[in-house]
């Protein structure tokens, strides 16, 4: 028994060591990939450090990484869960959505925070919580965005 265990456990190792090698794409277009959205929405500057510090990581094409976004599986982690973010509601795509399409997106955006949903919990571990003022100054702001989208 304890040969298998060892035998398991070095394959283990091997597979880990091999990883580090082996590293999903990165999602670092860099600022000017949300520079769209921020001319079209005109965000203040309160509510752009909201959208940076919770939101550009996953929904949009430039995520800022932490240090252990190198080390796998952690890596592979984090790059599904911004794959998935993205595929969700992606800022940096903003420029090809419908006006409905925009407003539904914004809708969502709303009843995700209200719900507490987002940010992820995995995210406000390391990255700290959207505050309830934050929240709050966030939602106004979609809202009165939505007025633009909205069929008249």
């Amino acid at each position: 028994m304890k040969s298998i265990l060892k035998k398991v456990g070095l394959l283990v190792l091997v597979v880990l060591v091999i990883m580090q090698f082996i590293r999903p794409d990165r999602n670092e277009a860099g600022y000017e990939s949300v520079a769209y959205f921020e001319i079209e929405t005109k965000p203040t500057p309160e509510i752009q450090a909201i959208l940076k510090s919770n939101c550009y990581d996953c929904h949009s094409n430039q995520t800022i990484y932490p240090w252990y976004a190198n080390i796998a599986p952690v890596s592979y982690w984090l790059s599904h869960h911004i794959d998935e973010g993205k595929e969700h509601f992606n800022v940096s795509e903003w420029e090809q959505y419908s006006d409905k399409k925009k407003d539904h997106k914004l809708d969502e955006l709303i009843e995700e925070v209200e719900e507490g949903e987002m940010p992820l919990d995995s995210y406000t571990w390391t990255h700290g919580n959207l505050e309830d003022d934050e929240k709050e100054i966030l939602i106004n702001w979609v809202q009165n965005l939505r007025k633009k989208y909205k069929p008249n």
